[in-house]
């Protein structure tokens, strides 16, 4: 591609391009809304984004080294981020015994309910998702996957959970066929997850 997708005449002539247009629109509307969450709470996008992982995952994905992987940014920023929502008791850090510089971050009860409520902030994006049939859904994900996975290798998205990049994930030659060796059993394309607790890299 030697012309930019946001050149009208290139997106009006090229589906290509207005896909990628439309997956534009999409990141503003993230933006917008987690912006509102900040003003309404207050906190900042970051920190809200913050809260909303801490809430959904264990406790060896709660350390500045991993938050830093996660959300592409500098161990710095991340641990600027934590001491200011400890200043705030959303969150309490838990120090390792047999080294006091690392620890994990766990929400507080009053950082517990602040992440519940600003997770919801989705909401707007996912009314029109409710509304489409089950078919178009399935090839909704489908493709979001393939984008998802390519950004992953491409090095764009450093950390990813998904089934399609774990080691107990098989699928046949031509993928329409997909296997959890940890689960022992087959899943339909609607099964495979975004992001999977039990998630172990595939080595290269």
């Amino acid at each position: 591609m030697n012309r930019s997708d946001f050149d009208l005449e290139q997106q009006n002539s090229n589906i290509e391009s207005k896909i990628v247009a439309s997956l534009e629109r999409i990141t503003q509307s993230f933006r917008v809304l987690l912006w509102r969450q900040s003003k309404e709470f207050p906190l900042t996008p970051t920190q809200i984004q913050l809260l909303i992982f801490l809430l959904h995952h264990d406790a060896e994905n709660r350390k500045v080294s991993y938050l830093a992987q996660e959300f592409n940014m500098t161990k710095a920023t991340i641990s600027e981020t934590v001491k200011t929502l400890e200043q705030k008791e959303f969150i309490v850090k838990e120090y390792e015994e047999q080294d006091t510089r690392s620890y994990t971050i766990h929400l507080t009860d009053k950082g517990r309910e602040i992440a519940r409520q600003t997770s919801l902030f989705t909401e707007e994006i996912r009314t029109p998702i409710d509304k489409l049939n089950d078919t178009s859904k399935e090839t909704l994900l489908s493709s979001l996957l393939e984008i998802v996975t390519h950004l992953n290798q491409s090095g764009i998205i450093s950390v990813q959970r998904m089934c399609i990049n774990c080691s107990y994930y098989q699928s046949s030659d031509n993928g329409t066929l997909h296997y959890c060796r940890l689960l022992n059993q087959t899943l339909a394309s609607t099964d495979l997850r975004i992001d999977c607790p039990e998630h172990q890299t595939k080595s290269l």
